[in-house]
């Protein structure tokens, strides 16, 4: 036996029949709370911040950074 039951009705009118919870509120908040903090990391994406981030790292780092250049370059023949 099948039995097919058709509802016509829009989502909040669904949840309200299901005893589920209106998200609504907390849902408009969450986006906000995203929408601030991806305008406070914005400036990360700016390529002087990212070049300043990557410099303070100090001297050592461009030298791993250089020798691992150095020798992914040293892999390759001159033909290449």
């Amino acid at each position: 036996m099948k039995l097919k039951i058709e509802v016509e009705c829009s989502p909040e009118e669904g949840r309200a029949f299901l005893g589920l919870p209106d998200v609504t509120s907390l849902n408009a908040h969450l986006v906000e709370e995203m929408k601030s903090r991806i305008d406070q990391n914005v400036a990360m994406l700016q390529p002087e911040e990212l070049i300043r981030s990557w410099m303070s790292l100090g001297g050592q780092a461009t030298e791993q950074f250089r020798k691992l250049m150095t020798a992914g370059l040293g892999g390759m023949s001159r033909t290449e």
